[in-house]
């Protein structure tokens, strides 16, 4: 099983059931996952998702497999810009970094893998009838400096806290370069890596992790020839694969929802546009997870 650096376990338990969450860990499991990361977008969102999590481990029969996916999941907090949350983000910031230290410190089975800040950055995509209705009206100046606002305390806390950010940047590049300039912090990952090379350059000499996701298997024909050589120039110690399931499921599975077990089409066309095998991608990605995030091998 192909490592996944960014996915949502807690819809995919919302939208099918517990029973499902169980067996789809169990499915992770058997097929030796090596790192996958659950990610957050509310500020209290951490502990609603870890205990689902548990829950799900909880219900796998065998204990060979609790203790593999007690080993390989991993837990990121973070606030996505959303409007009440830019709003709000004073009291936002607050309630995350109180959630964090709290759940660092319960009993919860995934306490200690707490591992990165995010996702959060900057979103430019106006799509009302989409599932985070993205309005621009809703956007006047104010918002626009508080979603930066917000973008550089949640970095600002990635750095007191020593972790890795995860970024959200969706036809923002430069909102989104500007902040890091200004915190001057750059250690994590751009998470479905949207933008073009010249961009990819920019947040590589910068330090940043560049992520693909199953929208890298829609690219158009057209397109083909620029995508091939933006992920030919990414240097190997920097790319990162993910799912960001339930949603953007790869081809052949566009349209339907997401899961983890389908980064292994992604890693399929990733590995074909390296020239390399997917068994070689894999311990790319697995190496390189294990150095962002600092785990035992």
């Amino acid at each position: 099983m192909f490592s996944d650096t960014h996915f949502h376990f807690k819809y995919l338990v919302e939208n099918n059931g517990v029973q499902s969450g169980t067996e789809l860990l169990e499915q992770m499991a058997a097929n030796k996952i090596f790192f996958g990361l659950d990610v957050g977008t509310k500020a209290d969102d951490l502990f609603e998702r870890a205990n689902i999590l548990e829950e799900c481990v909880e219900g796998l029969s065998d204990v060979n497999m609790q203790s593999k996916m007690k080993k390989s999941i991993y837990l990121s907090a973070g606030i996505w810009p959303d409007p009440d949350s830019i709003v709000d983000r004073y009291s936002c910031i607050e309630t995350l970094r109180d959630t964090i230290e709290e759940f660092r410190e319960s009993d919860n089975m995934f306490a200690k893998h707490l591992c990165a800040i995010g996702e959060g950055g900057i979103d430019h995509h106006w799509n009302p009838s989409g599932v985070d209705k993205h309005c621009h009206e809703d956007y006047d100046d104010e918002m626009f400096y508080g979603e930066r606002d917000l973008f550089a305390m949640q970095l600002e806390l990635a750095r007191d806290l020593d972790l890795p950010f995860i970024i959200h940047s969706r036809e923002g590049f430069e909102d989104t370069v500007d902040v890091l300039k200004s915190t001057r912090y750059n250690r994590g990952i751009v998470h479905c890596y949207s933008y073009g090379l010249s961009e990819a350059k920019t947040f590589l000499d910068m330090g940043w992790y560049l992520a693909f996701g199953g929208a890298a298997t829609y690219i158009k024909k057209s397109h083909m020839e620029d995508f091939i050589s933006l992920i030919n120039y990414v240097p190997k110690d920097r790319l990162l694969l993910e799912t960001d399931s339930p949603y953007l499921a790869p081809v052949p599975l566009r349209g339907q929802e997401n899961n983890p077990l389908n980064i292994k089409y992604t890693y399929e066309f990733i590995s074909q546009k390296l020239n390399i095998s997917t068994d070689k991608l894999n311990k790319i990605v697995d190496d390189n997870c294990a150095e962002l995030f600092n785990l035992k091998r």
